[in-house]
């Protein structure tokens, strides 16, 4: 497994769709982008941004029913894509039980992840088959990146979505099959 960051939850403006950019931490600092809907996107800024709600959001819920339950969330792994879906593991663990993988969206998987701390991980065939290397420009300033940990700024988004615009622009579906 590789160990991933939440580099940045960005809209591609060419088909207005929200989409996860998970960086590897270590190595060649490849990138997973992943496709995901406007409410988890939505859910994931507002745990990024410490936004509070009202009323607690789903994956709020989630959080608070895992610690009413006294069980943590061990780790996050995006494990496969099948077809042009992605499949996440949440790993659960109780004090005294054993650990228990519960399939999830990687969208859903993300947001409960903010919100516990818990650590991103990627299988290794799949950042090998999907990951990007996106230039990172290390001047951008103070811009919130969205990351779990605030470790290094993001590109700068115009150039960012340029990246992604290109690999988009070259993509075939035939490249999504298994």
């Amino acid at each position: 497994m590789v160990e991933v960051r939440l580099r940045a939850v960005r809209v591609d403006l060419q088909s207005n769709t929200p989409v996860l950019l998970l960086q590897e931490q270590e190595g060649l600092e490849r990138t997973l982008p992943i496709f995901i809907g406007a409410p988890e996107a939505t859910a994931i800024a507002f745990a990024i941004q410490g936004m509070d709600t009202p009323r607690p959001m789903t994956h709020d819920l989630i959080r608070d029913l895992l610690e009413a339950l006294s069980t943590d969330v061990v780790r996050v792994t995006i494990t496969e894509l099948r077809g042009s879906t992605y499949y996440a593991e949440i790993v659960l663990h109780r004090e005294g039980g054993e650990p228990i993988a519960v399939s999830s969206r990687p969208s859903d998987a993300v947001a409960v992840a903010v919100r516990t701390g818990a650590p991103l991980f990627v299988n290794d065939d799949l950042m090998d088959a999907q990951g990007m290397l996106l230039p990172i420009d290390d001047d951008t300033g103070s811009e919130d990146d969205g990351s779990t940990g605030g470790e290094e700024p993001v590109a700068n988004p115009d150039e960012l979505v340029g990246e992604f615009r290109t690999f988009l622009d070259n993509i075939r579906p035939e490249d999504f099959s298994s």
